[in-house]
């Protein structure tokens, strides 16, 4: 009985050995077997004129009680840690933020609004993600339906018009957002992954180069890739080249020690920018989020605060001084040894899901001196 039981803990060792070695050479295509939807794509019913007019429509909003906005949370220091400097005074300025894919399913390529599993986790995710903002005197954050995770994992075309289906939701919720906030009122646009694409389209195609330009403050379009070259000359605003500057766009994608990036710049390399070229490999934008300039490196005593999640990510601490930030020659923001924020790491070390949280409160300030350099700035 003894050696039949060592015979079976062997088997399910070599069982696991197996399985770890196959996810590591074939992890790409089993996250787009798991991912993909097989089933065609369904055209979306255009949303009422008026939807977004309804405060059901909205995670985040003004007139929200601040227990029930998920953008106006504020995490606690962590045990022993003192608590982050004050941020000062900032000046009015409002924020329109796009949550990434919380909508995992593959039964269809659009999430459905009454899909209870990717609303919760939506709420979750701007908890964390759009927290640092909430030094804003508005805070905007709508409910639209997503494209699935798979349709970013696809060349077909199905993939496309499951985004484009998806902005057209967020383009209408900007509608309403800039009959909401007051017209002197400077903008801030943020969103994360799915999110930033939906971000960097506003730019393109509401924005870049009409009177609305003159009041966006700032864009973050974190943890999508942005090519110098292909992308940013449409967005209207340039790259952030300064800690001090506003009116410029920042965004990086964070990777820990080894890193591995081929899904990503698989994706990159043969996807069409903004002008229509292939991106190809090289010239990702990577703006440090330690020293809020193109390029460079920070140690970690630059930190000032990684927001470190609970398992649920619904709730976490503030922990100064956690990880380094560096921009490598790639365009790949580099975080040193992997950090232990909880299970969400991706394949190759990719820290996507953190990409905000590992410097939660050096954006936070890094949004309060922007907008006191748009303040200042001369008229």
């Amino acid at each position: 009985m003894a050696r039949k039981f060592l015979y079976f803990i062997a088997v399910c060792v070599v069982l696991v050995i197996a399985a770890m070695f196959a996810l590591r050479l074939w992890s790409a295509e089993l996250t787009r077997m798991a991912f993909v939807p097989g089933s065609a794509f369904v055209e979306q019913q255009p949303l009422a004129a008026n939807a977004y007019a309804d405060p059901a429509m909205w995670f985040s909003r003004p007139g929200l009680a601040e227990r029930d906005d998920p953008a106006r949370w504020q995490p606690p220091p962590a045990s022993g840690a003192k608590a982050p400097p004050a941020q000062g005074r900032v000046p009015p300025f409002a924020v329109f933020f796009v949550h990434p894919t919380s909508y995992l399913d593959s039964s269809s390529w659009n999430s459905p609004l009454d899909d209870a599993d990717s609303q919760d986790r939506a709420r979750r995710f701007i908890k964390g993600l759009a927290s640092p903002f909430n030094q804003a005197s508005e805070i905007w954050a709508p409910r639209y339906r997503q494209a699935t995770f798979g349709a970013f994992l696809t060349a077909a075309p199905e993939g496309r018009r499951a985004v484009d289906a998806a902005y057209r939701d967020v383009s209408q919720a900007f509608d309403q957002f800039l009959a909401g906030v007051g017209p002197d009122v400077p903008i801030v646009l943020a969103g994360h992954s799915q999110g930033a694409v939906h971000i960097l389209r506003l730019l393109k195609e509401r924005i870049a180069g009409t009177p609305l330009q003159r009041r966006i403050a700032m864009a973050y379009a974190i943890g999508w890739p942005i090519s110098v070259r292909h992308d940013l000359p449409a967005l209207g605003l340039p790259a952030c080249a300064r800690a001090g500057q506003a009116g410029c766009v920042m965004g990086w994608m964070s990777f820990a020690d080894p890193a591995d990036p081929g899904m990503l710049l698989d994706v990159f390399r043969n996807s069409p920018g903004f002008d229509g070229r292939p991106r190809g490999e090289r010239g990702m934008l990577c703006v440090n989020p330690l020293t809020g300039t193109i390029g460079g490196a920070a140690p970690a005593a630059a930190n000032l605060g990684t927001l470190r999640p609970n398992l649920s990510l619904t709730s976490g601490e503030l922990v100064p001084h956690a990880v380094p930030a560096r921009c490598s020659g790639r365009g790949l923001l580099l975080i040193g040894d992997p950090p232990d924020l909880g299970p969400f790491v991706l394949p190759g070390n990719n820290y996507h899901v953190y990409d905000i949280p590992l410097f939660w409160q050096n954006l936070r300030a890094d949004v309060a001196r922007r907008m006191r350099a748009w303040s200042a700035r001369p008229r």
